[in-house]
């Protein structure tokens, strides 16, 4: 039985591979950090199937213990300060745990065990102020956010300790992808959130930023297969995962409010204070490379994918 070790376990993208691991034999460890109340609500329909242990990317001593005990085959690093707004507010602390947090990791690897197999989760956000249209593995990095920058970082020291220690070390550079399990503080969920309450009565109006913002968005459960499938292959790499569309928050707005029967400009107010300060340009992916290494392919479609998360808020709501 293959043993992984997931940073972020209870996060979007943790539940999701967390599951995905199960079902393949995997034994799971995950790690959360110490805090006075844990937000176990993405796992809880399996955390008895796995080990959830106190860890930090910000503690190298805690990173070192958990590689030492556990002994996995594969990490998954998938924690990070990865909401884009917060990081402007707090650009340090983005900084530590998104960027040197996978220093403190490879490091621990390093001295542990060389040839356990690393992920290292990259953000499409990395390109921001793009180069070209669509972006793939080539495209040159322009960050727009201190999340995007603590995210070249963390890319570049992944590339970095592959070629200098011969380690396996990979990094996915994943374009934006959602689900029910989404955090409130992203505008899908709250999009997707604000639909259910103004279709239950309890809320009138959506305040929204940039309308016109673009993004390649895909379902977060298709992504983590393809983690999962670049540790399995004989060498490590880089890969951009994505769906290769690109969608309006508009048009987001438009197919969820038009699902519960709603017309979205009844409801969507823009304001400013939503506004980034500096507002990535048209992210778009090519995720040929991965179609072709990994066989990769997303199944869930856009407008599957914002039908599903209002369902889910409806069904949440109604409970």
């Amino acid at each position: 039985m293959p043993t992984a070790i997931i940073t972020g376990i209870t996060g979007q993208d943790g539940s999701y591979l967390a599951e995905l691991l199960l079902n393949k034999g995997y034994r799971v460890i995950g790690v959360a950090r110490r805090s006075s109340t844990v937000n176990y609500e993405r796992i809880e329909h399996f955390v008895d199937d796995i080990t959830v242990v106190q860890g930090d990317l910000q503690d190298q001593g805690s990173l070192l213990s958990l590689l030492e005990e556990y002994k996995p085959t594969e990490v998954y690093n998938l924690a990070a300060q990865s909401f884009v707004p917060t990081s402007w507010n707090q650009p340090a602390l983005t900084g530590d745990v998104t960027a040197l947090g996978v220093t403190r990791m490879l490091e621990a690897i390093r001295f542990v065990n060389s040839k356990i197999r690393f992920y290292q989760a990259s953000s499409s956000e990395m390109f921001g102020k793009v180069m070209e249209v669509p972006q793939s593995e080539d495209t040159p990095f322009y960050p727009r956010s201190p999340y995007g920058v603590a995210k070249v970082y963390g890319h570049w020291i992944t590339v970095n300790y592959r070629e200098s220690f011969d380690m396996f070390a990979t990094s996915g550079i994943l374009f934006n992808h959602e689900s029910p399990r989404r955090g409130m503080e992203f505008v899908t969920r709250k999009i997707s959130n604000a639909v259910a309450n103004i279709k239950l009565g309890k809320t009138k109006e959506l305040r929204l930023g940039n309308l016109e913002a673009q993004r390649d968005w895909g379902f977060a459960g298709d992504y983590v297969e393809a983690m999962w499938l670049m540790l399995q292959q004989d060498h490590p790499d880089n890969y951009v995962i994505g769906t290769g569309e690109t969608h309006s928050v508009r048009e987001f707005c438009e197919i969820a409010f038009a699902h519960a029967d709603l017309d979205y400009k009844e409801f969507v107010v823009m304001d400013e204070k939503f506004y980034r300060p500096a507002e990535v340009d048209l992210l778009i992916s090519d995720p040929s490379k991965a179609r072709m290494a990994l066989k990769w392919e997303p199944a869930v479609s856009f407008k599957e994918l914002v039908t599903m998360m209002v369902d889910s808020d409806l069904a949440r709501l109604k409970r």
